[in-house]
């Protein structure tokens, strides 16, 4: 088992990364978390799957746990299922001294941790992290939240973790469109801050299958949980510009999701086009090499992530969420740019002008 401690805001916390924790995971929690009340917040998807060895686990480790199960899919992170969860923990007799363990995807650690972070004005989270996704970017950090009918995850507050817990076993489970979502996030990490990486994934030869046969795949969620560790460290609350950083790809990845009610595009397939569209606005403004933007391309389309919008794409609604895109100010487009793989910078040169070509051309 590896061991990373993340430090951020004067909060501490531990990833354990490693295979088969799921067994141990009532004693994991019991070392970071004294207490024996919890709710253990799943979905339709992966409940049914690995929610009664947990429930099993945590029993046995003393633990009294409230399972809660939702609909599984973008639409459950809204506020009314935010009020149903936080009901029923009432009528579970869940206190201030409880916990929540959010047991799923990103959509559930997002629910999860803002349930968390509102129930009681604030109770401990465990982050349970099921997909590659997760792993490597929504489950650290603290950022929780659910959909405004105006965008994604709009309503929200910064609640960091007590634990996570990355047991990698659960992704040899997966089908390969949802390994490839994670690997959308940890190409961008690449792009962002680690041109080593970048280069190591582009010489893999099986992308699936080398990465969940052996050992490395503990290592690669390690490596992507520090790259993203250092970059909100110093700016937990995305004061400073710092960790806008970890959403390239993101602004317009967002705009296609939304154009489409969150329906029929998956994230990573949404940030995948956002990075393509943003090394086009890079090449324009922050001087991307013809060379690294084909170079992304191809490792995306080695993942087998669309680089493609559809021709009938709904691209106008796009822009329609772009307004309430959190990296804007006061209408100024802040936008983030990658002058070369392994790096990135906050811009405020860009204009509507270069997204909407970027979006043309997709």
């Amino acid at each position: 088992m590896i061991s990373t401690e993340l430090r951020t805001g004067g909060h501490a916390y531990s990833v354990l990364i490693g295979a088969g924790l799921v067994r141990s995971i009532g004693d994991l929690i019991k070392k970071e978390v004294p207490t024996t009340r919890c709710a253990t917040i799943s979905d339709t998807n992966v409940a049914p799957r690995f929610l009664a060895p947990i429930q099993k686990s945590l029993r046995a480790a003393g633990f009294d746990p409230v399972p809660i199960m939702v609909p599984a899919g973008e639409q459950s992170k809204t506020l009314e299922q935010a009020g149903e969860i936080c009901e029923e923990m009432l009528r579970a007799g869940l206190d201030r001294q409880s916990l929540v363990i959010g047991l799923g995807g990103g959509v559930i650690g997002d629910l999860s941790g803002f349930i968390a972070s509102i129930f009681q004005r604030g109770i401990q989270h465990v982050q349970v992290p099921t997909t590659l996704l997760a792993m490597v970017d929504s489950s650290i950090g603290g950022k929780t939240g659910v959909n405004a009918r105006a965008g994604k995850n709009l309503i929200g507050a910064v609640h960091q973790p007590a634990l996570v817990i990355d047991d990698v076993d659960i992704l040899k489970t997966l089908p390969p469109h949802e390994l490839s979502q994670g690997f959308a996030e940890i190409i961008k990490h690449a792009i962002i801050a680690d041109a080593e990486m970048f280069t190591n994934l582009s010489q893999i030869a099986d992308p699936k299958l080398e990465c969940i046969m052996h050992s490395s795949l503990s290592e690669l969620v390690r490596r992507n949980v520090e790259i993203k560790a250092r970059i909100i460290a110093d700016d937990e609350r995305d004061r400073k510009g710092e960790r806008a950083l970890l959403n390239f790809g993101h602004t317009i990845g967002h705009g296609i999701e939304r154009a489409v009610d969150y329906r029929g595009v998956s994230h990573g397939d949404a940030i995948s086009l956002g990075m393509i569209a943003a090394c086009e606005i890079s090449m324009k403004r922050a001087g991307l090499s013809q060379s690294d933007r084909d170079a992304i391309v191809d490792l995306l389309r080695k993942f087998e992530l669309p680089t493609k919008l559809s021709p009938n794409f709904p691209r106008e609604k796009i822009f329609d969420a772009l307004k309430f895109d959190k990296k804007f100010e006061h209408g100024e487009i802040r936008f983030v740019v990658t002058p070369r793989i392994g790096s990135a910078n906050l811009s405020r040169d860009i204009t509507m002008e270069d997204i909407r070509a970027a979006v043309a051309a997709l």
